[in-house]
C-alpha cells in the first residue's frame, strides 16, 4: 500500500499530463523510495535510479457511444473513417477486429477507425443496411465510398485503406 501511494505521488509530480511530442519520453528520478524490512521495523531506503516510459494514448481507433457520437466522430470526420460493425459472440468478428486495427495503425492518423457493436447500437447497425457480421465500411466525407463483409487477410485490408486514402 506504502509503495503504492509513493509511486502514485511519484507519477503525479513527474509524469507530464499532455502526451510527449516525440511518442517516448524517459524520466529518471532518485526520489523513488524502496521499504526494506530490518529488525526494528520498516525503514525506507532510497533505490538505484529507474527509468519509467510512457507513450502516446493510441487514438487510430474508438468505441462509438451512441448515435450523436458516430455523427460527430464519423460522419463529420474529415479523416476517413473505417467502421467495424461487430458483435460479442462473432468468432470471424474477433479475428478481423485486431487485424484491422494492427492496419490502421499503420497509416499514422491518415485514416480512424470506429468499432461499433451491434447489439448495443441495432439503429445504427439497421441505418447502414449491416445483414451480417463482421461488416466494415469506408467512410469519407459523410459519404459510404467502401464496403466489405467477413474476414479479410491483411494484404486485402491494405488495398481497402489505400483505396479509402486515395
Amino acid at each position: 500500500m506504502a509503495q503504492r501511494l509513493l509511486l502514485r505521488r511519484f507519477l503525479t509530480s513527474v509524469v507530464p499530463r499532455k502526451p510527449p511530442q516525440g511518442g517516448w519520453a524517459s524520466l529518471t528520478s532518485r526520489t523513488l523510495q524502496t521499504p526494506q524490512y530490518s529488525p526494528g521495523g520498516l525503514t525506507a531506503t532510497p533505490s538505484p535510479a529507474r527509468t519509467l516510459h510512457t507513450t502516446r494514448v493510441c487514438s487510430t481507433t474508438f468505441n462509438v457511444q451512441d448515435g450523436p457520437d458516430f455523427q460527430d466522430r464519423v460522419v463529420n470526420s474529415e479523416t476517413p473513417v473505417v467502421v467495424d460493425f461487430h458483435a460479442q459472440w462473432c468468432g470471424p468478428c474477433k479475428i478481423l477486429g485486431p487485424r484491422l486495427e494492427k492496419m490502421v495503425a499503420k497509416q499514422h492518423g491518415k485514416v480512424v477507425m470506429a468499432k461499433v457493436d451491434i447489439d448495443d447500437h441495432t439503429d445504427l447497425a439497421i441505418e447502414y443496411e449491416v445483414s451480417a457480421v463482421p461488416t466494415v465500411l469506408a467512410i469519407k466525407n459523410g459519404d459510404v465510398v467502401d464496403k466489405f463483409v467477413g474476414i479479410k487477410d491483411e494484404d486485402q485490408l491494405e488495398a481497402f485503406l489505400k483505396k479509402l486514402i486515395g
